[in-house]
């Protein structure tokens, strides 16, 4: 069982430090700490920078905390579902996430949820699994 949770890991890892910044800021960083279990999928710093110019900066400046905080709980899905378990879905299963929306999982061709493809898998922390995704995930 790894003993760090989701955000240290994230934090040692190195290639998330513009989530973590956004989570940080979003001050989700004490719920992605706590007890979960939790799976997040976690956009590397390659996928914020895909962003249209000027929209990082926007999402992190105050006024805009709501908005952030919708976009990173849509990363996030209640419970411990590693790789294995997202192989044996139906290709289209919706999974609901803790912003309240679902997201699309589809497994042809490789894993992708919603147009954003899984390019890494199951890294385990004490509180769940994080699934690296190449692109950021936004609600409707």
């Amino acid at each position: 069982m790894a003993s760090e949770n989701i955000v240290q890991t994230a934090v040692q890892a190195g290639s998330f430090k513009t989530l973590v910044a956004a989570v940080q800021a979003a001050r989700l960083a004490d719920t992605l700490s706590g007890k979960g279990p939790f799976t997040v999928f976690a956009p590397t710093d390659a996928a914020f920078a895909k962003l249209p110019k000027g929209t990082l900066a926007s999402l992190l400046k105050p006024e805009n905390k709501a908005k952030l905080v919708s976009i990173l709980t849509y990363h996030v899905v209640p419970g411990k579902v590693m790789a294995e378990d997202v192989m044996k879905l139906k290709n289209g299963t919706k999974v609901a996430t803790v912003e309240g929306q679902t997201l699309t999982i589809r497994n042809k061709h490789g894993v992708h949820v919603n147009r954003a493809k899984v390019i890494k898998t199951d890294i385990e922390c004490s509180n769940g699994v994080i699934h690296v995704i190449d692109s950021v995930l936004l609600p409707k």
